[in-house]
């Protein structure tokens, strides 16, 4: 199913395209969906995940962080402006969009967006979330060799704190595209891959060290709602070790239901490559177990 079109803005700002969706979803009337795209993707990248939720019911709404370009082709033309971006300023963003829904929203990210639908859900902003290979928080402990691989591409040098950095193929080979073919992993590649701030990285490396730090979540909000955390068995970037410590701290949660699955044979591109619809349908399942007629349907709080 196609999905109706977004108004351009003739200014091009992303935060103008992000309220018209906000405004498209209040005058649907359905159940949202924000979906929250990671580090070296763009909102673009959960397009056929749209046509999958549309089909189902709900409204999607697929907002970009600050500043992102509509294209890759744009966005790697003009890598500039992806820097400078924190999870704070991200998870902010996010928020704000949600607020301004009629309806609280399902929220469902990948990778550092699914550490902002975590975010986001601890502030009581959604009625049911999934995160997909979630980016770890203050208080997820372990630290596996290859996500020390995939990040060090950024952590290498203090100096990409600051910068916009982008993968080159092997770089998006290891860290997204492990277990997929070759030919699919460059098709992947040319795709979808476009420059990524190099802050929210070292934010998430010094978590567990930084008593202020932002990549923090709140689990024990009883308003949290219900959660499930994907896993891919063969990611590089978020191997399950990282996933089901997060799932861990959030099942203490006692006021919400939190599950946890493992895709086998799947890597980080789970949500891109092509098997996505089976990750597609894991989560779409599981948001309607837990968004039937009961659900509040209320503004989101704030």
């Amino acid at each position: 199913m196609s999905l109706p079109s977004v108004p351009s803005d003739p200014s091009g700002s992303s935060f103008s395209r992000d309220l018209a969706q906000v405004e498209r979803a209040n005058a649907d009337g359905r159940v949202p969906v924000v979906f929250v795209h990671g580090l070296w993707l763009l909102p673009t990248s959960w397009e056929r995940w749209a046509a999958v939720f549309d089909e189902a019911g709900f409204v999607p709404v697929l907002p970009g962080w600050p500043d992102d370009p509509e294209t890759v082709d744009e966005a790697n033309a003009h890598p500039e402006v992806f820097a400078g971006k924190s999870v704070g300023q991200v998870a902010d963003h996010f928020s704000g969009l949600i607020r301004r829904l009629d309806r609280t929203p399902v929220v469902i990210g990948h990778s550092f967006g699914g550490l902002i639908t975590q975010i986001v859900a601890g502030r009581g902003l959604s009625r049911a979330s999934v995160a997909i290979d979630p980016a770890p928080f203050r208080g997820v402990l372990p630290l596996p060799l290859s996500s020390l691989r995939a990040a060090s591409v950024v952590l290498g040098n203090p100096a990409n704190y600051h910068r916009a950095v982008p993968l080159t193929y092997e770089q998006f080979r290891y860290a997204f595209a492990n277990a997929v073919s070759e030919e699919e992993a460059r098709h992947l590649y040319e795709t979808f891959a476009v420059p990524a701030p190099g802050e929210p990285l070292f934010q998430a490396a010094a978590a567990n060290v930084n008593p202020w730090t932002e990549v923090r979540v709140d689990t024990l909000n009883p308003d949290r709602g219900p959660l499930l955390v994907i896993s891919g068995e063969k990611d590089h970037t978020v191997p399950w070790a990282i996933s089901h410590a997060s799932y861990k701290k959030q099942a203490r949660n006692k006021d919400a239901v939190t599950d946890i699955v493992e895709m086998p044979g799947r890597g980080h591109a789970l949500t891109i490559d092509s098997g996505w619809r089976e990750v597609a349908d894991a989560a779409l399942a599981f948001v309607r177990r837990h968004t039937g007629p009961d659900t509040p349907d209320t503004p989101p709080a704030g």
